[in-house]
């Protein structure tokens, strides 16, 4: 009698979820070894797992179970990473992370655009297109990288804020540069300002709400009956804050990072948990989001088609590097610099022109303009999955190095 479809199916997928955790143990005891963050080996074991190289790995962009690590693996590290954030912090450096989370993706996608229109010789519309595409910075990369690398903590915290907040920035930029490329309408700057605001306001606000509420029953002096349960409660709460924020066309992600910031500063509203319950805690969301990003990576490395990419390589690392080396620090500048409240030094800002690694939500963004048969979609996936490659290959090993030669390393 032969096996149905879906046990094949799911021996299959048992697999590769088997495969995808042995390796990424294995990177994780290299990453400590050699010192470098985990994400820049997981990116490359999911090359060579990939069908380019060993074929060990046969998960497509598009399926289905690819979506569920993306969606929630991002949305956990998010959580993750807000939790590590203190308003004492963010109270000294908002303004800068407003702007840079706005404006910056604005700077970003008209330098990138600009530079893809003269030397790739596409439609200033196609380039702007691209621009938008990579201007956001990925938290599934930053996050980790600051949780094994001790930054200054302002620097650190305005980076991995910046990287949550522009998400949904990046994507009203995509679509609305998207609209004008396929000749669905021009652009209104009223409608995607409004849009951006009601992105942005219901999703701190189901942040807010779930990340008070998970305290409450987690931390509260009389109503913690939830206490000896908190790592279900975070899991629930983050999807519930993802899928709560996206029902409502709102930004999912930044719902989540909210959710986290809420819930890692619960000390502020008077809750305190148990440290034995608090421990137990931490290393539960330590664990859980060490597992999902070595998915995220691993997966993500395992679907770059080589072939796409080297039709563009010359060109597309020409436009990468003037990604990286001046659409960036100009962003930086421009952003930061104003901002008298932060005071930010010569060396933060460096810092912070290099710090920039592109990732996931670039990546999903790419994926829908290919689903979309948009203008120029081959061409911006191949570059998108360059400037993956590039940002993470480069920028990640060396963020310690800088750090360290800027003095903002805390020891």
């Amino acid at each position: 009698m032969e096996p149905s479809i879906a046990i094949v199916v799911s021996k299959q997928m048992l697999l590769d979820f088997g495969i995808i955790l042995a390796t990424g143990v294995l990177c994780g005891l290299l990453s400590q070894k050699i010192k470098i963050p985990d994400v820049v080996i997981f990116l490359f074991a999911g090359i060579l797992l990939g069908p380019e190289i060993t074929g060990l790995l046969q998960i497509k962009a598009d399926s289905a179970i690819n979506q569920i690590m993306l969606i929630f693996g991002s949305c956990y590290i998010l959580f993750d990473g807000g939790a590590t954030l203190r308003f004492r912090v963010l109270g000294e450096v908002w303004i800068t992370i407003a702007v840079i989370s706005t404006v910056g993706v604005l700077i970003m996608t008209a330098v990138t655009g600009i530079a893809a229109y003269y030397i790739l010789g596409v439609p200033l519309i196609v380039g702007l297109l691209l621009g938008a595409t990579v201007a956001s910075t990925d938290p599934a990369t930053l996050v980790p990288i600051f949780r094994q690398i001790k930054i200054r903590e302002r620097v650190s915290q305005t980076v991995m804020s910046e990287s949550a907040f522009n998400d949904a920035m990046g994507a009203i930029v995509t679509f609305a540069v998207l609209a004008i490329a396929m000749g669905a309408g021009g652009f209104s700057v009223k409608a995607s300002l409004a849009g951006l605001l009601k992105q942005s306001l219901i999703g701190i606000l189901a942040g807010g709400v779930l990340g008070y509420l998970a305290a409450l029953l987690i931390a509260h002096e009389k109503y913690d009956f939830l206490s000896e349960y908190a790592p279900v409660v975070t899991l629930i709460a983050v999807i519930g804050a993802y899928l709560g924020a996206d029902g409502l066309e709102a930004s999912g992600f930044m719902a989540v990072f909210v959710f986290g910031i809420v819930l890692g500063n619960k000390g502020s509203f008077g809750f305190t948990m148990e440290p034995g319950e608090e421990r137990k805690l931490e290393e539960y969301v330590m664990t859980t989001a060490f597992i999902m990003r070595m998915f995220i990576f691993i997966l993500l490395g395992s679907q770059v088609d080589f072939s796409l990419m080297t039709r563009y390589l010359a060109g597309g690392v020409l436009v990468i590097t003037i990604f990286m080396l001046i659409a960036r620090p100009l962003t930086v500048f421009l952003c930061a610099l104003p901002d008298r409240r932060a005071n930010w030094s010569l060396k933060e800002m460096v810092f912070m022109c290099w710090t920039r690694e592109t990732g996931v939500i670039p990546a999903a963004l790419a994926g829908l303009l290919s689903g979309m048969k948009a203008p120029g979609n081959e061409m911006i996936s191949s570059i998108t999955f360059l400037a993956i490659l590039l940002t993470i290959a480069i920028q990640a090993t060396t963020t310690k190095w800088l750090a360290r030669k800027l003095d903002l390393l805390i020891e």
